[in-house]
């Protein structure tokens, strides 16, 4: 559905939210071959889509792929081009005097979270092609005669601090649900944020050892409602109210209805139910809907 965008002020703990997905993220089949052959690639292409030596172990009966648990991948703000989506092995090229396409960062976060801190501080050409191949769900990086193409399964999360500039207009409706984050008001709540800082900063062992039970309990809760999501159904009132809303928005934007959609049904298969309900509709609509009447994201 295009990702998540967290937009606060500094301080407000959207980094920390981020990183703080790691135990939470479920596990994934994960090619164990390095060229990245996967069983996939022979149902759509052929037994010559991947390497001999992996169609050797399906011949056998042997699995090409294993359980992993995804990963959280995160974009340094001072990151080139070729190091997203890739570019010619340098050190190729110097010790053994060939071309040769490296993988870039896009291809090392398929199937795995990518955190873009500060996404609209940087440069739009990578943005432009993290979001397109995040679209797409793959890539192609072409270098001279050289060409490959790499898979982007990912999940997008982008966090920005809107007082340090404007997020692009373009870029706008192609993240899926956006976040306003804001500082907490209660003098206990940021009591209890600064103690638990202080706590994590003298022993982060000891505070998550003391938080793993409940860690462990979310995490079986996400894993568990993935696997409930595919049989997660709309209703017809459900579908004529999400597109009333989005006609009476006067929202062009067909994306729109896709992650309104999208956002309820995983709400749904959160709370351990098969059918979306209106109440489902209405908790995702402001994270669906805020950003795409946007001019500027506040």
């Amino acid at each position: 559905t295009g990702g998540v965008l967290l937009s606060g002020p500094r301080g407000t703990g959207k980094t920390t939210a981020v990183r703080g997905l790691i135990d939470l993220l479920p596990q994934v089949q994960r090619s164990t071959c390095e060229y990245g052959c996967e069983p996939e690639a022979v149902w759509a292409q052929g037994i010559d889509a991947i390497c001999a030596a992996c169609a050797e172990k399906l011949g056998r009966g042997e699995p090409i792929t294993a359980p992993d648990r995804m990963r959280l991948v995160e974009l340094p703000l001072n990151a080139r081009l070729d190091d997203v989506i890739g570019g010619l092995s340098e050190r190729v090229a110097l010790e053994q005097n060939r071309a040769q396409v490296e993988r870039g960062l896009l291809s090392q976060a398929d199937q795995n979270v990518l955190y873009l801190d500060e996404v609209n501080l940087i440069d739009a050409a990578i943005t432009d092609a993290i979001l397109d191949a995040a679209a797409q769900g793959q890539f192609t990086v072409r270098r001279g005669s050289l060409a490959a193409t790499y898979r982007s399964r990912l999940a997008l999360i982008g966090s920005m601090n809107p007082e340090e500039g404007a997020l692009r207009p373009q870029i706008h409706d192609r993240f899926g649900l956006r976040v306003v984050v804001h500082g907490l008001t209660k003098e206990t709540d940021r009591l209890e944020v600064y103690r638990r800082a202080q706590a994590y900063r003298l022993n982060p062992y000891a505070v998550a050892a003391e938080w793993w039970s409940e860690t462990q309990a979310a995490a079986q809760e996400i894993a568990e409602a993935r696997e409930r999501l595919p049989r997660v159904k709309l209703t017809r009132p459900v579908e004529k109210l999400g597109l009333s809303w989005i006609k009476h928005l006067k929202i062009d934007s067909h994306r729109t209805e896709m992650t309104l959609f999208e956002a309820a049904r995983a709400h749904a298969a959160a709370d351990l139910r098969l059918t979306v309900t209106t109440k489902d509709l209405r908790v995702v609509a402001p994270l669906a809907l805020r950003q795409r009447r946007s001019e500027f994201i506040t």
